[in-house]
C-alpha cells in the first residue's frame, strides 16, 4: 500500500501542467536590486562602526590605502604578489597568506575576485590596503565551494609585495 502512496506521490510531483507562475524578468531585476542596496547599506553600516575613511569606485568597491610603498604601479598584464587575509564582513577569518602563502596573479586576466584585481590597480609595490569587496566584485552567489558562502561580502588587507 506504501508503494502505491508513494509512486501516485512521485507522479504527482513530476506532472507539470504549466499552472506554476515563473517570476517575470522585472521581479527578479526588483529583486536584485533591493538584494544591492540592503548589502550596501551593510557596509556602510560597517565602515561607520570602524570609523574607516574610505573611497568608492563605480563599481561599489571600497578601498583605503593605509601604507603608501614607493616601488612601480601597478597595471594591465604584471603579475601582482600580494600577502592577505580575508575575512567575511562578520570578522571570521577566511584565508591568509600566512597561511597558504602568498597570491599572485597577472592583472587583467582574471581568475581572482574582480574586486581584488580592480584594487590592485590603486596600488603601487610596497602599498598596504583595506578593501571591502560587495559580493558581485567577489564570489557572487555562489560562494567559492569551499569557506566562502554566496552572497558573501568580503574584507581584505593586503600588501603588493612585488610586481613581475
Amino acid at each position: 500500500m506504501l508503494f502505491f502512496i508513494a509512486i501516485a506521490i512521485l507522479m504527482a510531483a513530476c506532472n507539470d501542467d504549466g499552472r506554476t507562475e515563473k517570476p517575470s524578468k522585472e521581479t527578479l531585476l526588483k529583486a536584485n536590486r533591493q538584494l544591492v542596496k540592503q548589502e550596501k547599506e551593510e557596509i556602510e553600516r560597517y565602515i561607520d562602526r570602524h570609523g574607516w575613511e574610505m573611497d568608492e569606485t563605480g563599481s561599489g568597491l571600497r578601498y583605503f590605502i593605509f601604507e603608501q610603498g614607493n616601488g612601480e604601479q601597478a597595471e594591465a598584464g604584471k603579475t601582482a604578489v600580494l600577502s592577505y587575509t580575508t575575512r567575511l564582513i562578520t570578522g571570521e577569518l577566511i584565508y591568509s597568506s600566512a597561511e597558504t602563502g602568498l597570491k599572485s596573479f597577472v592583472i587583467g586576466h582574471g581568475g581572482v575576485e574582480s574586486g581584488l584585481e580592480e584594487s590592485v590597480l590603486h596600488m603601487q609595490v610596497g602599498d598596504s590596503a583595506r578593501l571591502i569587496i560587495p559580493s558581485h566584485l567577489a564570489y557572487g552567489l555562489v560562494g567559492d565551494d569551499n569557506k566562502i558562502t554566496g552572497r558573501s561580502t568580503l574584507i581584505y588587507e593586503i600588501k603588493l609585495v612585488d610586481l613581475k
